[in-house]
């Protein structure tokens, strides 16, 4: 049996699933301040219920994604570009928030290097050039590396002897590269690499927390981090690249939305305590968004799911007009709200008076005003109806799953959506998400692509794809092609393709013997 874990900003659930991937436990336990514990709560909840070997767990965490927003726990970082004699004229985070940029050093070299798309030099690198850099990199103290080269995803080599110099030079010290994490587009994946390298020490922190808080309860069972196309990484690839786990959240619950339900083309509403996230399922996996997207301010271009976010949950403030939210009282929902003695006046108290749900005491929220309640539950269905409607791409037909423990708030059926599914176990979807994560393999780069040559070229990505992801853990046997887009660069010579191909299988049993629960 395996463990899936999804921690949110109010709660922390978790379930066990078998190897029929049937759910046999469930809990949904309040997140702490320091998340580890309310894991470790959830999985000792898990365990009271059932004595099962655990073969895995898998994690959809916010730890990383919360220290970029809050500003904090992060390290200083150098951002290493090859590049010269082009794009001088735009220095590395140039359009990143100002805190932000001071939190992480503000400390950039521009170098020679890079290729032109073909695998063309720009320049030579300078192998000198690199070590001056290196000696300054270590009378700052910094020890976190991002590195960037032009054209990177299609020609890689550059970025990879660059780190081999600066690691002979300084020694011990985290190296990120961006032809590993971003795709075509230097400054947004430049972004995105830096962002990784800010938090390579807190992701080794996090996952050794993980790995300590689960063996508290007797889980020593290999342990796996939802990523944000909704497949999984170990916890030696999450050291490396924590940036690759920002989305996992909303992936796991839309991921769950479509194994529960039964459906793979649907809207998903996913409401948990203080938003809620709204994607659409095309095949059983997210859309991923088309255009370079915003993480706290900094422009980046990893694939992340294409999500609209409503500042309404179950723990959403309503104010004295009947509007809900942004504000929420987030995990201190079983404290304020008043169906659970306190004095806040939440949605999850008008869910219970309109006798959409039971939950806490009834009779605390029974002199409600109707007019009131009734007003504040049809905004809610109008604002969410509305968010749907803006994610759809036709005007056909569209499924819509209600997942989430905040869905009380919702009756089954919207005003421009008549089919609505809130399947079994909907409060614990995005735990059950994470649980039947898969293993991936990713293909995206540039090609030429000469005359009789575009069946040769997809079928060696395809390959790619396939044998990467059976390094990443997936089973033999069980990979197959999910998605291929070929992209024609028109203002590029000879033929220039972007292909990106991606495949899925699922994650192999571990060869050690699991653990005992």
């Amino acid at each position: 049996m395996r463990i899936g874990i999804d921690v949110g900003g109010t709660n922390t659930d978790a379930v066990v699933l078998d190897a029929d991937n049937r759910v046999r436990a469930s809990t949904k336990q309040v997140t702490t301040a320091d998340i580890t514990t309310g894991i470790t709560a959830a999985v000792g909840a898990l365990l009271a219920e059932i004595d099962a070997e655990i073969e895995s767990v898998m994690i959809g965490t916010t730890h990383f994604l919360n220290a970029l927003i809050e500003r904090s726990r992060l390290a200083k970082v150098a951002a290493v570009r090859l590049c010269l004699p082009s794009s001088a004229a735009v220095p590395p985070m140039v359009d990143w928030p100002g805190e932000l940029r001071t939190a992480l050093g503000d400390t950039a070299f521009l170098c020679h290097g890079g290729r032109e798309f073909d695998g063309r030099e720009l320049s030579t690198i300078d192998t000198e050039e690199l070590r001056r850099i290196a000696a300054r990199i270590a009378d700052s103290g910094i020890d976190s590396i991002a590195i960037s080269s032009v054209f990177s995803p299609a020609a890689p080599e550059d970025e990879r002897i660059a780190a081999e110099i600066l690691a002979a030079e300084l020694g011990e010290v985290h190296i990120s590269l961006s032809s590993d994490i971003g795709r075509i587009g230097l400054l947004a994946r430049e972004n995105a690499t830096i962002v990784n390298a800010s938090l390579r020490g807190l992701a080794e922190h996090i996952v050794d927390s993980f790995a300590t808080g689960l063996a508290e309860v007797g889980v020593t069972a290999p342990i796996f981090l939802s990523q944000n196309d909704g497949t999984l990484m170990d916890v030696q690839r999450a050291r490396r690249y924590p940036v690759a786990t920002f989305a996992s959240g909303p992936t796991n619950s839309m991921r769950g939305a479509a194994f529960l339900s039964g459906l793979t083309d649907c809207a998903v509403v996913d409401i948990g305590g203080t938003t809620t996230d709204i994607g659409i399922l095309s095949a059983g996996f997210p859309r991923i968004a088309a255009n370079e997207t915003r993480i706290a301010g900094v422009r980046t271009n990893f694939p992340i799911p294409d999500v609209y976010s409503v500042g309404i949950g179950g723990g959403s403030l309503i104010a004295g007009d009947a509007t809900t939210g942004p504000r929420s009282v987030g995990y201190r929902l079983t404290e304020q709200a008043m169906v659970f003695g306190g004095d806040t006046l939440t949605a999850t108290d008008l869910a219970v008076a309109a006798g959409y749900a039971e939950i806490g005491d009834p009779a605390r929220v029974a002199q409600l005003d109707r007019t009131t309640v009734d007003t504040a539950l049809r905004g809610i269905a109008t604002r969410i109806d509305e968010g749907i409607d803006r994610m759809r791409t036709s005007a056909a037909a569209l499924p819509v799953v209600l997942v989430g423990g905040g869905s009380v708030l919702l009756r089954d059926r919207l005003p421009n959506f008549a089919e609505v599914h809130r399947p079994d176990h909907f409060p614990v979807a995005n735990a059950v998400g994470a649980a039947i994560a898969q293993c991936s393999g990713l293909v995206d780069g540039i090609y030429r692509i000469g005359p009789g040559q575009r069946e040769t070229v997809l079928t060696e990505a395809r390959a790619e794809a396939i044998d990467r992801a059976h390094r990443a853990g997936a089973r033999q046997g069980t990979v197959e092609i999910v998605d291929i887009q070929e992209i024609p660069l028109a203002y590029l010579p000879g033929g220039a393709t972007r292909i990106c191909v991606k495949a899925v299988g699922e994650l192999a049993a571990r060869k050690e013997e699991p653990s005992r629960a």
